[in-house]
């Protein structure tokens, strides 16, 4: 019997999914949502705060796994609208080139990304957002910041794994200078 409560075809058991990442690299979307001004200068960064694996508050990104027979677009929509809800009205890319691709290794210190679950390929994308967005069930708020503020040592060490690292290549992708 299934532990999941999706019925969506392509998701995975969570025995079926912990095999999975025990003998292949998974594929996984993230996006860093934005607020641009008329100029398409980025003015915000929108960070989703929750409580990480060891209990602490840690901010993080979009972020989740694209399943069998979905489309990259179909994934990074599906996770936004997941994490920032309904209404957010994201601006996905016409060019679905990721600003970068992230390996996220089990093992520290092969690439400055880390999981401790699995060996995971994230295509990393700076997604425009205009609407109204509330965050997912599971996190504590979303919060806005400004490109300066979330290039601070403070907000960076409050992001595991290496998604600090991921959020200053997004800010300086988009022309963000400090």
């Amino acid at each position: 019997m299934s532990d999941t409560t999706e019925t969506t075809p392509g998701w995975l058991t969570s025995d079926e999914l912990e095999d999975a990442r025990a003998r292949m690299p998974i594929l996984y979307v993230e996006a860093v949502p934005v607020r641009v001004d008329d100029s398409g200068e980025v003015t915000s960064i929108g960070l989703l705060l929750g409580m990480g694996r060891d209990g602490a508050v840690s901010r993080s990104l979009v972020s989740g796994r694209v399943l069998h027979h979905e489309r990259v677009r179909d994934a990074l929509l599906r996770h936004l609208e997941k994490d920032l809800g309904p209404v957010a009205l994201p601006r996905v890319p016409a060019s679905l080139q990721p600003f970068t691709v992230a390996e996220y290794f089990p093992t520290h210190g092969i690439t400055p990304f880390h999981d401790p679950r699995q060996h995971a390929v994230s295509l990393a994308y700076i997604v425009p957002v205009a609407g109204d967005c509330r965050p997912r069930q599971d996190a504590l708020d979303l919060v806005w910041l400004s490109p300066q503020e979330a290039s601070s040592e403070g907000v960076q060490n409050e992001m595991p794994g290496g998604h600090g690292l991921l959020l200053k290549q997004a800010l300086a992708h988009a022309g963000c200078h400090f």
